[in-house]
C-alpha cells in the first residue's frame, strides 16, 4: 500500500506547514453614489487553528502506519 503511505506523508507535510503558513482572505467592500465609486480593500492573514493542523497531522500519521503494518503482513 504505497499509495496510502504517500498520502499520509503529503499530509503530514501539509499538517506541519499549516502550522506556520498563513492563508491570505481578502475582502472587498465599497460603494457607489451616481457616477462615482469608492472601494476598499482589506486582506487579512490567518494560520490555520491548531486542533485541525494537530488533527492532520494525527491522522497522517495513522495512515502511515496502517500502510506499513499492511505491507508488513502480506
Amino acid at each position: 500500500m504505497k499509495v496510502l503511505f504517500w498520502i499520509g506523508a503529503v499530509l503530514m507535510v501539509l499538517g506541519i506547514a499549516s502550522f506556520f503558513v498563513p492563508i491570505p482572505q481578502s475582502e472587498k467592500e465599497g460603494i457607489k453614489a451616481g457616477g462615482a465609486s469608492i472601494r476598499i480593500e482589506t486582506i487579512h492573514q490567518e494560520t490555520v487553528s491548531p486542533v485541525v493542523s494537530a488533527a492532520m497531522i494525527l491522522a497522517a500519521a495513522g495512515m502511515m502506519i496502517a500502510a506499513k503494518r499492511r505491507r508488513g503482513s502480506n
